[in-house]
């Protein structure tokens, strides 16, 4: 009896933990189920709630940045450089600013190779494998020598310095800018047809408002396509006169938020844009310093979206990084901040840190127009190119990221032992 007291003992107990075990395999799913859902930087609860699963081999990673700018300074130190004058008040020597980067962090090798600007991002590049490397080009690509007069900077790249960019494979260049006009309008088509000539597209300038407005259409192998529209507004220093007409060139000039220009600009959309299209709406607009967002601005991104189809909002002219926003899974970066410039030693504006840009990755799925997952790597610019991050910067951008993302519900996460930031949204 006792023998068969503990066999039926021993038998409770296996049974017992049996259970018990069951249990905790259940609460853990349930933990993980309910942890996708909290944060919406994935969509697959969407899709296992419909009973379907995403084809992830479908999804679209675009690479953003803001402000490139590989003229003046940086056209100097690459291969072939435009004359040095420039006609500003602080220098009119464009190797002045070369000077100056040199005496804050050392000697630059001259000339330096067309990969050398991109330095570290190459890296992320092959890591990330973007779809699409979506830039605003903040110069313009010419020899011209018809500056135009009284702007006070004018920003010039040597066409045979094109190299730079296509050692990066950039896809497209937006070109509503303050300084595609930079040299006249010489400047500007020599701009356009050296862009063209090396396949990079671009929007947002052309030899009259129909070509300046018409959008670029990129197709993504298998995937589906990407069409990106370009504007720029006065208030990131476009001036009035630069906006092109039916018979003038020059660039798509926003002028403001009316009813009826939200109507025009839907019906540009909707006459382009086919099923399993994604749509950027790449703007030009803002001040150069400053968090503070324009409420008009998140109230016209909001109608873009809800109204007017577009999926993606990229907007660009400060010269740091911004707050952004994840309206109905859909990226709002009211400001990418300047990817790269020649401010290196200039002071004024430290607390900004625009030595800092952030490399923005969004993984989109065209199939519902929403994104699946945003990242960015916060790099350096240092000696006229793209450096690693240091650890204690990338802690920096992600105290300001979540700073600034409390009043549109995104906050970034950091890997330990990684300087990626992920965002996580509402």
């Amino acid at each position: 009896m006792q023998t068969l007291h503990k066999y039926g003992l021993i038998k409770f107990l296996f049974c017992f933990l049996f259970v018990l075990h069951a249990s905790c395999k259940l609460e853990d799913k349930t933990r993980t189920m309910t942890n996708k859902i909290k944060f919406s930087g994935t969509k697959e609860a969407e899709h296992n709630s419909s009973g379907q699963q995403p084809d992830t081999s479908k999804f679209i990673t675009l690479f953003l940045c803001g402000d490139v700018m590989t003229g003046r300074g940086i056209d100097q130190i690459l291969a072939h450089p435009n004359s040095p004058v420039i006609y500003e008040s602080y220098l009119r020597d464009a190797r002045g600013y070369v000077e100056i980067a040199e005496q804050k962090n050392g000697p630059i090798p001259k000339p330096v190779s067309d990969t050398y600007i991109w330095g570290y991002a190459l890296e992320e590049f092959q890591r990330n494998n973007p779809d699409l490397r979506i830039i605003n080009l903040e110069t313009s690509v010419t020899s011209s020598r018809d500056y135009w007069q009284g702007k006070g900077i004018n920003y010039r790249m040597h066409p045979k310095n094109i190299g730079c960019l296509t050692a990066a494979q950039i896809d497209f260049c937006s070109l509503a800018n303050n300084h595609v006009l930079d040299w006249g309008y010489t400047g500007l088509s020599e701009t356009l047809l050296t862009l063209k000539k090396v396949k990079i597209k671009s929007a947002g300038a052309g030899h009259n408002l129909q070509e300046a407005e018409t959008p670029a259409i990129l197709d993504v192998e298998e995937k589906g396509r990407v069409i990106v529209f370009s504007y720029g507004m006065s208030s990131s220093g476009i001036p009035s006169n630069w906006a092109a007409t039916a018979k003038k060139p020059g660039v798509n000039y926003l002028k403001g938020f009316s009813d009826k220009t939200l109507r025009e600009i839907k019906e540009k959309v909707q006459h382009i844009k086919q099923e399993g299209d994604l749509v950027v709406f790449s703007i030009h607009w803002g001040g150069n310093w400053g968090y503070d967002i324009p409420s008009e601005h998140i109230e016209f991104a909001h109608q873009l979206i809800d109204e007017a189809g577009v999926d993606i909002i990229h907007g660009h002219s400060s010269h740091h990084a911004i707050g952004m926003e994840i309206y109905k899974d859909k990226p709002i970066i009211y400001g990418c901040g300047d990817f790269l410039n020649d401010y290196e030693g200039i002071s004024g504006h430290n607390e900004f840190r625009d030595d800092l840009p952030l490399m923005y990755f969004a993984t989109m799925d065209p199939s519902i127009g929403k994104l699946i997952k945003m990242q960015l790597i916060p790099v350096q610019i240092k000696n006229f190119r793209i450096n690693k991050a240091s650890k204690a910067d990338a802690y920096w951008w992600k105290e300001i990221l979540n700073r600034e993302g409390k009043k549109f519900g995104t906050k970034v996460e950091m890997v330990k032992d990684d300087n990626v930031l992920t965002v996580k949204w509402d």
